[in-house]
């Protein structure tokens, strides 16, 4: 009966002290996200510019070789959803992780699907994103010197099959 008396007086002294030295807004901290603006954000206003560009030096060579190859044009931009996107970034870091890769970036190339892609997709442009980095160094040295043979490229699976499309910006 003495031991629950102790316990007792335990969790008494324990609220008391409580009381007094929380601060009365004893709420959780929350993890705020700070939004930083990436380099390279560029205005709207330039984008349509570099849209404009592309269609006044590009297009009418582009879609001439598309014709060549039976079709009126060619994909001039691919779309992915969001959460694709985010998906596979996450994806790729875990895959880069896993096998002892630190990426730091993405690679975005153009591509074509060639005869054997189906009628749908078949000799157009396409566009796939490539993880980059270096290989990751788990020693005590302080200075990372084992880079990725070549352009950076990861041996990661890259992300491909969006949506083509032909439409200006």
């Amino acid at each position: 009966m003495k031991k629950l008396g102790y316990i007792i007086l335990g969790f008494i002294i324990g609220a008391v002290l409580t009381y007094y030295f929380c601060p009365r807004n004893c709420e959780l901290p929350t993890l705020e996200t700070k939004i930083v603006k990436p380099k390279g954000v560029i205005s709207v206003a330039e984008a349509k510019s570099l849209n404009d560009n592309w269609t006044k030096y590009r297009q009418a060579a582009v879609d001439s070789a598309a014709k060549k190859q039976g079709r009126d044009k060619d994909d001039r931009s691919v779309y992915w959803d969001l959460k694709d996107v985010e998906d596979y970034l996450g994806y790729a870091k875990h895959y880069s992780d896993s096998i002892g890769y630190d990426m730091t970036g993405i690679r975005v190339y153009l591509g074509v699907y060639g005869q054997n892609a189906g009628q749908s997709k078949k000799d157009l442009t396409t566009m796939f994103i490539v993880p980059t980095g270096k290989k990751n160094n788990s020693t005590a040295s302080s200075l990372k010197l084992n880079f990725v043979q070549g352009n950076g490229n990861l041996p990661t699976p890259p992300l491909n099959q969006g949506s083509g499309g032909s439409g200006d910006y």
